[in-house]
């Protein structure tokens, strides 16, 4: 970190917090959000779902494990987040696979952080007012007035209504073959699939082809698949019609479905749910859910920012059967996952792949391979 690179996080609604530049220089513009994590910042930071958005750790001591080349959660290695505000970086890096320092990587993927920032009380003012449009500014960047800075930030557009999904996933389909035996296929939608999630399916036999956002149904026919997964990823599910249509018609062909995150609202949407934008989301990795179907509670990682209308245990008719509210969150009601009566369908709004985070949820992956064999 250069001391001497002055920077600032300026909030949309006018609150300012001054630092000190590490990463790259310049402005970096996205929605102020917080994450209660205490470890993984590589793969938080490499998640697609933080395209346009500036993450806040509320964990004080970032950069220690610096940067290896095995945690990205990205299909690319690409840096998703807009920017990175902490209170303090570590000035050494101590870990074995670490390649590189925190500040090294951003730098290389042009990714610009703000340290120096009393992040307990931004993190309790985010929590009050809400996730808000923010810019960090750093470099001569941070030395304009800061009614100008503001002016700025105010001037980009809003998450709510953002279609981003597209703007993330691949361009072109790709495989990631099975460990041993082939037992099933399965299509994944990357909407910005993470990359452990392939990789838990190719632990159990399961090749992936993963294809664009949109793909239409009729092209997917040609992989011959015996299931099809709707991943996590970024921006207002409101916006994802198409996707929505798409779930449709793979539910009309009694296709088995596992959705996760930004699936699970696009699997919603299609069972007649509505969506809305929470205040402030979910993201860390010790968040308690509730299954309603086992009675059981998982910790659970998750990263999101709008969710699903509906009530604990809720059952409704959907316009392909009977479906329920399989799962809420037990800090405030959220609606954490839906299914269909029929068990051919279901989601979760949470990361069953836990990168990274606790494991209680990894047995989704299960749960999906006895619903391929089942067909």
């Amino acid at each position: 970190m250069n001391n001497d690179v002055p920077a600032i996080l300026v909030l949309a609604d006018g609150r300012t917090f001054r630092g000190t530049g590490f990463g790259a220089t310049g402005t970096t513009l996205g929605e102020a959000v917080f994450t209660t994590s205490m470890t993984g910042y590589q793969e938080s930071m490499t998640d697609p779902s933080f395209h346009r958005q500036i993450l806040v750790t509320a964990a004080p001591h970032i950069g220690n494990t610096g940067w290896n080349d095995e945690d990205n959660e990205s299909h690319d290695n690409r840096i998703w987040v807009a920017g990175l505000v902490i209170r303090d970086l570590s000035q050494q890096v101590s870990n074995w696979r670490a390649k590189r320092s925190l500040p090294e990587q951003m730098q290389a993927q042009d990714c610009i952080g703000i340290a120096g920032v009393d992040t307990r009380a931004l993190v309790r003012h985010l929590r009050n007012h809400g996730s808000i449009a923010a810019g960090i500014f750093s470099g001569d960047d941070a030395l304009k007035p800061e009614a100008e800075l503001l002016e700025i930030v105010k001037a980009q557009p809003a998450m709510a209504g953002a279609d981003l999904a597209a703007e993330v996933s691949t361009k072109e389909p790709y495989v990631l073959e099975a460990e041993g035996e082939t037992k099933y296929t399965v299509v994944a939608y990357d909407m910005g699939i993470k990359s452990q999630t392939p990789r838990n399916f190719a632990a159990r036999g399961i090749k992936t082809v993963v294809v664009p956002a949109n793909t239409p149904f009729e092209e997917i026919k040609q992989y011959n698949p015996d299931g099809v997964f709707i991943s996590n990823g970024p921006g207002d599910p409101a916006t994802a019609d198409v996707m929505v249509g798409i779930v449709e018609d793979i539910i009309k062909a009694d296709l088995p479905l596992f959705g996760i995150c930004f699936g699970n609202q696009i699997f919603g949407r299609a069972l007649g749910l509505k969506t809305y934008k929470m205040k402030f989301g979910h993201r860390g990795v010790n968040i308690p859910v509730l299954d309603h179907v086992t009675n059981k509670i998982y910790i659970t990682s998750q990263n999101h920012g709008f969710a699903l209308e509906g009530e604990a245990g809720m059952e409704f008719e959907s316009p392909f059967g009977p479906a329920h509210v399989t799962h809420t969150c037990l800090n405030d009601g959220t609606v954490e996952g839906v299914a269909l009566k029929s068990g051919r369908a279901f989601s979760v709004q949470y990361h069953p792949e836990s990168a990274a985070g606790p494991h209680d949820a990894n047995p989704l992956f299960d749960q999906f391979l006895e619903l391929l064999g089942s067909k």
